[in-house]
């Protein structure tokens, strides 16, 4: 009997889906039968004939979670879809095992493995072809400079016309990872003047190449893992003194800072809001119910101050580009299970693997991520090395994949 691969309809405000028709089709030419929930991918524009044509069945909820061996999300499913999910069973997706812990942990319970793009190690060139952070966030850097240019009410690029000449705006783009790169590119391709900021003085390189001028901070953050860590509260002051001065001189600021599992650092305190020009607009695409970079911001909403500041909540813009996210997305996860699967089409996972070890969150009732176990205060699994003797084959097993 084949392998069988399944993805599900989103929830209400979650336009992508975790598997597309072409890599649908893909899976069906390596020999895994692939299910679809009904309306899965009409958001993102994938029809379920488009599904059928490339060989998957389009088929109920309850037939997408029961029958399947791995279950591809986008986003953690709700408690009444989690508690269908049963031993033995993959699920993958963004699964905020960092954040919603208590969902996570009662996926242990069940014996389900999870595994949460959040997790994987980004610096291991063997895991890039995974990374749907870094492919998500790309398109939302992309989308936030269209975003700003569609509600900022005047030109970006300057205009010589027989009536004047309109000067270009100013663009600050806070944090110049894959987001911030992408929308200082695209905020230089629509004409405007563009500035980079970031922490990271080894960005600076990648940001004078795209022809934007690189501020930088006596701050450092530089992480493990690829990630930038969390600021102490005094260096979070030093961070805001120094950027108050940078916000005030520009029109737009697009904001981008982001650490996973932890509340974003405030990069645009009130004191800058207060000073910004009437007209200014702020995209916080860090923006999510922990805070945001932007004092002020909203997931999901538009605020408007009253300096007359525009300050949009931006946490999700990946879905707005539904159809070129969900393709990305569903690469992504293509990449795992090819990764995972053996040349007859098995699923198995090997936790001493470096990368699997730290993107498996749980597995067969353990919390395996270290980075989880540390979040809910677990202690470090031991290697299998330093197991006691006495420890049970299966124990063993479970702590060799540890880091």
């Amino acid at each position: 009997m084949s392998t069988i691969i399944s993805t599900l309809k989103e929830s209400d405000d979650e336009n992508r889906v975790a598997i597309t028709p072409d890599v649908a089709e893909k899976l069906v030419h390596k020999d895994f039968q692939v299910l679809v929930e009904k309306g899965a991918g009409e958001k993102a524009f994938f029809s379920d004939q488009a599904y059928v044509d490339a060989g998957a069945t389009v088929v109920s909820r309850d037939d997408a979670v029961s029958k399947a061996n791995l279950i591809a999300v986008v986003n953690q499913p709700d408690e009444a879809t989690r508690a269908k999910i049963h031993e033995g069973q993959i699920l993958i997706g963004l699964l905020k095992a960092l954040v919603d812990t208590d969902a996570i942990q009662e996926l242990a319970k069940q014996k389900v493995t999870a595994l949460s793009f959040e997790l994987l190690p980004r610096t291991i060139s063997r895991a890039q072809s995974m990374d749907v952070l870094s492919s998500q966030v790309s398109i939302a850097g992309y989308k936030a400079a269209l975003v700003a240019a569609d509600q900022f009410a005047r030109y970006l690029p300057m205009m010589i016309t027989a009536a004047g000449t309109a000067k270009p705006a100013k663009v600050l783009v806070l944090g110049t990872g894959v987001a911030g790169l992408q929308a200082i590119g695209t905020a230089k391709r629509l004409g405007a003047i563009v500035s980079g900021y970031d922490v990271r003085p080894a960005s600076r390189g990648e940001v004078e190449s795209l022809g934007a001028e690189f501020l930088t901070s006596s701050v450092s953050a530089v992480g493990a893992g690829g990630y930038a860590r969390q600021l102490s509260a005094d260096e979070q002051k030093q961070q805001q003194d120094e950027l108050v001065g940078f916000i005030k001189q520009n029109d737009i600021v697009i904001t981008t800072a982001q650490v996973p599992g932890k509340k974003p650092p405030l990069l645009v305190p009130q004191q800058a809001i207060d000073n910004a020009k009437s007209g200014s607009v702020f995209v916080d695409l860090a923006a999510s119910d922990l805070g945001g970079n932007v004092s002020g911001s909203k997931p999901g909403q538009t605020v408007m101050t009253e300096n007359g500041a525009k300050i949009i909540g931006a946490g999700n813009l990946a879905s707005q580009l539904a159809t070129s996210a969900s393709e990305m997305f569903s690469k992504n996860v293509q990449a795992v299970i090819n990764d995972i699967a053996d040349k007859d089409g098995n699923l198995n996972i090997d936790l001493t693997d470096d990368v699997m070890s730290q993107l498996v969150a749980t597995d067969h009732g353990e919390i395996i991520s270290d980075r989880l176990r540390d979040a809910l205060n677990l202690p470090t699994k031991q290697p299998a090395e330093d197991a006691p003797e006495e420890a049970t084959k299966e124990t063993k097993d479970a702590d060799k994949g540890d880091e």
